[in-house]
């Protein structure tokens, strides 16, 4: 995973996390989104996206 994908997941799972926190998004649509930025921050945390390696993407500028 690329040094951009990573920065772009952090900023996604903090904007997901001010949105329920702050209560703009509330119930399971909320509660979704707070799953998929605890995700993107996991996956963006350990450099590595399971889904990239089943559709066969590749991020990462080195080979």
């Amino acid at each position: 995973m690329g040094a951009t994908d990573r920065i772009i997941r952090i900023v996604l799972a903090a904007l997901f996390s001010v949105l329920y926190f702050t209560g703009t998004i509330t119930g399971t649509a909320g509660l979704v989104l707070l799953v998929l930025g605890g995700v993107f921050l996991a996956t963006s945390l350990i450099s590595y996206c399971p889904l990239y390696s089943l559709v066969g993407l590749n991020t990462c500028p080195k080979k």
